[in-house]
């Protein structure tokens, strides 16, 4: 959205208005986002032992598979209720019900993330009433058979598919009393995609984790019986007190870096929500696995209310009032430190600090004088050392020698490559807090991000940018419910030197001749998009010398002369 006291650029007419309902816009032609659900699937891959179940038509699932596994090269199962004629006009209690026991019985899953589909929404399912229903018959059904639910189950990833109950129109009559397997967990989200985008299902699917989940025993949230012994084995009981960590929709290979990069401070346990580092980007198998490993744990939600510290990550989630982080902190006391996305040298220094608060001794003068006296002694004792920076406001951090030299060698990479970058301009287009992190970065390095466009409409985003990086003010535009028309009509007087975005920009920038630097959801067209890190001092450099390399490659191959050296 483009602010009028902000921005030098003349709002075109299609312009997203204050008098338009943000929750509900017009038709656009190709929008900078995806639906709703399959941010909530997204964010459900990333918790151990869990199946998706979208409530609602089969094409729904199968779209939503089509573009995870594009990206992430990885086999997915994503469940559906689907729905028919008669569904959409007297209800899918029965389809939801069927299918709940079809996802238990094929996956033997610890939960199950179910989000509604527009469909759905549009008929006004009471989910919350359903779900309340499905738990009070599996305890009926228990107690039939003489169970709690906890008898003998098959192991994670077994085929066994005996027992499985067909999507039927009589199904009522069909469902009998089984104890072959457990009662999962059963987490709702909704996710309408009339009035979302695929970052904001993402981040809901979170906070309905948290909520439903964090400070509850370690038996069932509902009437159905104590864990399995199944759900032991995926869920490990986590006695000590975490940091909790929400990075948002970041890579596989951001989330291992982030783990990495706590450890460093001494963290070597934090507890990331979600966590898909493995589950959508794991080594080969030897045979086929209906339930990959990793994620986090259902014990580990369950502990949530005790975490130390929680930090979120997101420019423009920092300004919105209810989130994961805001629950813990409301309902638990757990002190909650909002952060944008640590890309670029400021974004990380505020990370630095925010770990270094959560780390007392980091900031110790005791400790500054045990690494200059004997540095080797702390090694031996399995201690970091540190050492002090100062950031741009003349703060000083004490950071570990390992982040300290990965910050030096980016600020070293940024006065190299100065001459090539100043004055150059970008379009930055996809995820609000991607978009806001990537502009804030772009402004350290010398170029200017002449257009930030996101298909979200929260009107948070020019703010966590002007705040962020107050020198871009006047400078840029902002524009959020945003399509690749409305960006393509200012492409002609904006003149940009690359795009910064999904594999959705390519015709724009084919159309322009310009460098594509591929980053966010989805990038389709070019392989190891799981791998693609942006995050911390080190993810900032693959993206800073991305870049770089884009722009140098494109002067290289316009030029006449085809020089080798520049």
């Amino acid at each position: 959205m483009s602010c009028p006291n902000c921005s030098p650029f003349p709002a075109p007419s299609s312009e997203f208005t204050p008098s338009e309902h943000p929750e509900f816009p017009s038709g656009s032609t190709n929008p900078c986002k995806l639906c709703t659900p399959l941010g909530a699937c997204l964010a459900f891959k990333g918790i151990a032992g869990t199946v998706p179940l979208l409530h609602g038509s089969q094409g729904c699932a199968t779209y939503i598979r089509r573009y995870l596994i594009s990206h992430f090269r990885e086999p997915i199962d994503i469940a559906s209720t689907n729905f028919s004629e008669d569904s959409a006009v007297f209800g899918g209690r029965k389809n939801l019900h069927t299918a709940l026991d079809n996802v238990g019985r094929q996956y033997r899953p610890v939960l199950v993330g179910i989000a509604t589909t527009c469909l759905s929404e549009t008929m006004g399912e009471n989910m919350p009433m359903l779900i309340g229903e499905y738990r009070t018959e599996c305890g009926m059904r228990n107690a039939e058979c003489g169970t709690d639910g906890a008898t003998e189950e098959l192991s994670a990833g077994a085929s066994d598919t005996t027992g499985v109950v067909p999507f039927a129109s009589d199904s009522e009559s069909i469902r009998t009393p089984q104890s072959e397997f457990r009662n999962p967990e059963l987490v709702h989200v909704s996710t309408p995609s009339f009035k979302g985008t695929h970052a904001e299902g993402f981040h809901a699917a979170v906070r309905a984790l948290v909520e439903t989940l964090a400070g509850t025993s370690d038996g069932r949230a509902g009437p159905l019986g104590p864990p399995s012994e199944r759900t032991a084995q995926r869920s490990v009981p986590t006695s000590e007190a975490r940091l909790a960590l929400f990075p948002g929709m970041v890579s596989p290979a951001d989330l291992r870096h982030l783990r990495d990069f706590c450890a460093a401070w001494g963290e070597a346990t934090i507890t990331l929500v979600p966590d898909y580092a493995e589950t959508l980007d794991g080594p080969s198998w030897s045979e086929f696995e209906r339930m990959p490993h990793g994620g986090t744990t259902i014990e580990e939600l369950r502990a949530l209310g005790r975490a130390t510290a929680a930090l979120e990550f997101g420019h423009s989630l920092a300004a919105a009032p209810a989130t994961a982080g805001t629950h813990l902190n409301k309902k638990f006391g757990v002190r909650l430190h909002r952060l944008g996305l640590p890309i670029g040298v400021r974004a990380n220094d505020a990370f630095c600090a925010a770990l270094s608060e959560r780390c007392p001794e980091v900031g110790a003068s005791l400790l500054a004088k045990a690494d200059a006296e004997s540095p080797a002694s702390r090694l031996l004792h399995g201690k970091p050392l540190f050492c002090t920076a100062v950031d741009s406001s003349g703060r000083e951090l004490r950071l570990p020698a390992r982040i300290a030299a990965e910050r030096g060698r980016l600020i070293d990479s940024y006065v190299d490559a100065h001459k090539y970058l100043a004055g150059k301009k970008a379009i930055v287009y996809g995820e609000d807090d991607l978009v806001a992190g990537i502009a804030v970065f772009l402004a350290e390095t010398g170029i200017t991000p002449v257009l930030v466009a996101s298909g979200e409409r929260n009107r948070r985003l020019a703010d966590a940018i002007f705040a962020a990086a107050p020198e871009l003010r006047d400078r840029i535009e902002v524009r959020e419910g945003s399509d690749f028309g409305d960006i393509g009509t200012r492409i002609a007087e904006l003149k940009p030197d690359l795009l910064i975005g999904s594999s959705k920009g390519y015709k724009l920038a084919r159309s322009l001749n310009v460098p594509l630097v591929r980053c966010g959801f989805p990038v389709h067209d070019r392989l190891g998009a799981q791998r693609i890190q942006l995050l911390g001092y080190a993810g900032t450099q693959q993206l800073f010398d991305r870049i770089v390399n884009a722009l140098l490659e494109a002067k290289q191959e316009h030029s006449d002369i085809g020089y080798a050296y520049l």
